[in-house]
């Protein structure tokens, strides 16, 4: 004879997710942040972009994040009841760039990488040009999605990890 398996009094928990982003709050980053966005970083980077493997040990991207990052200026943080999300921007030769843009894996579609990116867009004007990964299929569909074109691709000899990368470069609308 079988039994009915036990009927469950509230349905098996979901992944924690933002409310579309708008729960979180974008501000500047402090260095009391340095370590949960280098968890951000870090898992982040394990998750979508293995195959291009960190070049540094975990504790010297701590070390950098809270030692050169944060403290340059031009980081923001997506806040909710931790850092789910860390972007940073800076200026050359008249181009605005992002330089680094991540969200922990956990709220990958809740709407918080779009809104950096807007912010980024509000802050820095146009043009914005940022590198990524050629395999790294999810970012390009992302920054395509938010009007970057591909300008120039390389065979990744000039970054750290040596993965052929491209340049993506967003121009305002006239």
């Amino acid at each position: 004879m079988h039994s009915s398996p036990p009927a469950l009094s509230s349905p098996p928990a979901e992944p924690k997710r933002a409310n579309n982003g708008m729960n979180i709050l974008l501000r500047p980053a402090a260095p009391a942040d340095a370590n949960a966005a280098a968890d951000v970083y870090l898992a982040s980077r394990k998750a979508f972009i293995a195959f291009a493997p960190l070049v540094h040990s975990d504790a010297e991207v701590r070390q950098w994040i809270t030692h050169l990052l944060i403290p340059s200026g031009g980081v923001t943080v997506a806040v909710g009841d931790d850092v789910v999300g860390l972007m940073a921007t800076s200026r050359e030769a008249g181009y605005g760039w992002v330089d680094h843009l991540y969200v922990a894996p956990a709220f990958v579609g809740a709407g918080i990488g779009s809104r950096l990116l807007a912010q980024a867009k509000s802050e820095l004007g146009s043009p914005i040009r940022l590198y990524t990964f050629q395999a790294n299929k999810g970012a390009r569909r992302f920054y395509e999605r938010h009007g970057f074109k591909a300008i120039a691709f390389s065979d990744g000899q000039n970054n750290e990890e040596h993965c052929s990368d491209l340049l993506y470069q967003w121009v305002a609308a006239d």
